[in-house]
Formats: structure tokens, C-alpha cells, sequence
């Protein structure tokens, strides 16, 4: 297949201001582009149920072991005489947890999403860009794109990170071209990779992933959501980021939510077998006032 070439240092510069969605719901928006998220395009997605099955797209708490793993979950159970509890403690961001990435998660050069200070983030919580503005759920039309399916290959690799002409011509050959208020999960093929890399750690640069230039894409397609298993690629190739430029550029600036490590090897299962690529996907963070974001188990319905 052709490949577009890769985008100079300059270009990628320009992301900054093209990616940009401050101001675009008001000074004080702390949704972002879940504002794509209507009641209209909820009923669209609703729409998409048809045989009723349902896939969990969350790994389970605490059992993505190995060296990666470090925000792992904390899980005890107590037995009494007449009923049992249990309790639950995680720091879910990193490379472990399915989580989604509230606004106020991620700066830069001391700002975060819509211009805010990065010291609107205190030790009670955030005073703008907290995860309690999706209180009411994330419920949309979802849409994955198979990148290993498209390539022909197992697992995305370090040389050929996901671009976002891929991206479209693997929505389009799908039959699934990406509409404004989707969820676009990008499966790279995580367990592969890693069954096939033992030495890898994830989180730890050398990895595979998308390439900066998916950001502007997905921005030109008014995604509300982007959802994914094997994150940025790293490093990225480009001095003005040398660490998470797809993390920077969705969320600091397009105000974009990620559903980081999603468990999508399932879900690119029951697709096939479906034989479609899209569905209605639910996502629904727990109601944390002021919090940095949320562990999820996000659910596909065909």
C-alpha cells in the first residue's frame, strides 16, 4: 500500500494550533469534544443494536503483570459470618488499568485544556477539566479500526507506527467511515506484540503506537473520543516531544478524552464474527468530583 510520507519537524509544530479547540464551547468547558456527543447521535448509535451481543473492552483489575504494571490495583476481599466485602484501591493511570484520561490530566508548558493553569489541579481536585464532566456517561457510536486486520500483520511494530491515512483507509475499507461524535478505538494488536517482544516493557520507550500526525486527523473528524491499547509511539521522532505527543495534542489541546488501555483484542474478535466494525459503546466514569479521571469498563453492543 502507499504510504503518505512522514510529516517534517515544522509541521508537527503546526499541530499545536491546528489540534487547538480552546474556546470552541466557551472559556469555562470542561467536556471537550464530548460536546460532539448529542442526543442525536446517542439515538444514532442506539440504532446499532442489533443481535444484543455484548463485549467488555476493560482488562480485569491488577492482572496485567510485569515489570509495566506499575499502578497496580489493590484488591482484598473479607469473609464474615453472614455476607463478605471487599476493597478496591488503584492509581489507574499508566500502562495497567482501563482507564479514560480526564482534561486536567495531562500540561503543557504549564497550561492544560482551554488555557487553564496547571495549578487549577490540587491536592482536593481539579477546578476545571475534572473527569465529573462526563458524569452522565460517555454513550456513542463506536467504531474500531483494525490496524493488524488492515495490514495483514499480527501486531503494529516499532518502524511503522499507526498513521492517520491508515486510519482512514481502514475506516473506509471497513465500510465505517468515522462521522463526527464516534469513539474511535485503534487496535494495534497489544497481546501480540508482546507475546512476540518479552523483553518489552510497556510504557518504556521503544514502543509502538500512533504517530502525532492522528491527532490533527481525528480533530478534522470531530471524534469525541479516542480509545486505544497500544498508545503513543516513543519516542515519537520529533524534538518538540519527546515524550507523549498523541497525549499531548488530544487532550491539552482538542480537549479529547482517551480510553487508555483498552482490552480490544476481544472486541476485534466479535467484529469479525459480526461482520462489522461498528456499535454503541458505553463508557461511563465513576462520578469523581474534581478527579484526574476514572478506571472503566467500557461495553460494545452489536
Amino acid at each position: 500500500m502507499p504510504e503518505e510520507p512522514l510529516p517534517t519537524e515544522e509541521q508537527v509544530r503546526g499541530y499545536l494550533e491546528a489540534c487547538s479547540n480552546w474556546g470552541r464551547w466557551g472559556p469555562d468547558d470542561s467536556a471537550g469534544t464530548v460536546n460532539h456527543v448529542t442526543p442525536e447521535k446517542r439515538r444514532e448509535a442506539a440504532a446499532l443494536v442489533k443481535t444484543g451481543r455484548a463485549v467488555s473492552i476493560s482488562y480485569p483489575l491488577n492482572t496485567v503483570g510485569g515489570p509495566g504494571n506499575w499502578n497496580p490495583a489493590q484488591h482484598f476481599v473479607r469473609s464474615l459470618p453472614d455476607f463478605s466485602v471487599d476493597y478496591i484501591g488503584l492509581l489507574f493511570h499508566g500502562y495497567a488499568t482501563t482507564h479514560v484520561d480526564a482534561l486536567c490530566h495531562i500540561f503543557w508548558e504549564g497550561k492544560m485544556y482551554n488555557g487553564k493553569p496547571a495549578t487549577d489541579v490540587t491536592p482536593l481536585g481539579a477546578r476545571s477539566g475534572s473527569v465529573d464532566a462526563w458524569k452522565t456517561g460517555i454513550t456513542t457510536r463506536g467504531v474500531l479500526i483494525d490496524i493488524p486486520r488492515f495490514r495483514g500483520e499480527p501486531y503494529v511494530t516499532l518502524e511503522r507506527p499507526v498513521r492517520a491515512w491508515e486510519i482512514e483507509d481502514a475506516a473506509l475499507a471497513q465500510g465505517t467511515p468515522l462521522r463526527p461524535g464516534d469513539a474511535v478505538l485503534v487496535y494495534s494488536g497489544r497481546p501480540a506484540y508482546f507475546a512476540a517482544n518479552p523483553a518489552a516493557v510497556p510504557g518504556v520507550a521503544p514502543s509502538p503506537g500512533l504517530h502525532a500526525d492522528t491527532a490533527p486527523y481525528l480533530k478534522g473528524k470531530d471524534a469525541a473520543i479516542l480509545g486505544w491499547d497500544q498508545m503513543d509511539a516513543a519516542p515519537s521522532g520529533y524534538r518538540i516531544f519527546p515524550g507523549l505527543s498523541v497525549h499531548v495534542l488530544t487532550i491539552v489541546f482538542m480537549g479529547m478524552p482517551l480510553l487508555d488501555n483498552a482490552f480490544l483484542e476481544p472486541l476485534a474478535q466479535a467484529c469479525e464474527e459480526e461482520g462489522r466494525w461498528e456499535f454503541l459503546l458505553t463508557i461511563n466514569p465513576l462520578h469523581v468530583r474534581g478527579g484526574t479521571g476514572s478506571p472503566v469498563n467500557p461495553v460494545a453492543i452489536f
